[in-house]
């Protein structure tokens, strides 16, 4: 099975994936983890991003979609997979079509307000990009990553009027991939507001059916 995790920013995309991967033993393939690999291996590819990033820049479809196919082919995905931050766009969902078939869309909701609390409150090892959550997923030791002991950071983004304006940009960048997986009665909408345990709860139900 392959599966899509969309929703707002604090949705929770990437810690259902990592959890519905464990689960059921599908990839959890992260864009984010992709361009980390990318740059951290001096690709070509990673190359370019790290470029664009460094000079503040959004990284083109074209990029983000040549990184996400080629990690479509590895064979640890070969049995299904979980995509969490891609598509984003249009173009991109159209693109994936032609080289993935894609046969469920878990859409996360949650309101403004509920994404402002958690972002606020996030706290991330910069190395990984292992999440945690001041009040709703602290680590075992405040302020250090589980795995390596390393220090977590609070992103420059987090902070309210950074997380309105990609709110903004979501609404506008995501709601024609929604409307797009609707058309291809594909999504299955999953009310994201609860815990951690509740959520996870929700979607093996879900996958049950």
């Amino acid at each position: 099975m392959n599966i899509v995790f969309l929703g707002p920013p604090g949705a929770g995309k990437g810690t259902m994936a990592e959890r519905v991967a464990d689960e059921t033993g599908l990839a959890h393939v992260s864009t984010g983890d992709i361009f980390r690999d990318n740059i951290r291996h001096e690709t070509e590819l990673g190359r370019k991003v790290k470029e664009l990033i460094d000079r503040g820049q959004l990284v083109p479809d074209s990029i983000t979609i040549e990184l996400v196919q080629d990690r479509l082919h590895e064979a640890d995905v070969q049995l299904g997979w979980i995509l969490d931050g891609f598509p984003r766009t249009r173009p991109q969902a159209e693109a994936l079509s032609e080289f993935a078939r894609v046969d469920l869309v878990i859409l996360l909701n949650i309101s403004d307000e509920e994404v402002i609390r958690r972002l606020s409150g996030r706290r991330v090892h910069p190395e990984s990009g292992r999440t945690y959550h001041v009040e709703f997923n602290p680590p075992a030791k405040e302020g250090h990553d589980d795995v390596t002991g390393e220090p977590l950071i609070r992103r420059d983004d987090d902070d309210e009027e950074s997380i309105r304006t990609r709110l903004s940009v979501y609404k506008e960048q995501t709601e024609p991939v929604i409307a797009y997986y609707r058309k291809h009665k594909l999504i299955v909408d999953v009310d994201a507001s609860g815990t951690i345990d509740e959520v996870q709860t929700k979607i093996h139900s879900l996958l049950k059916e």
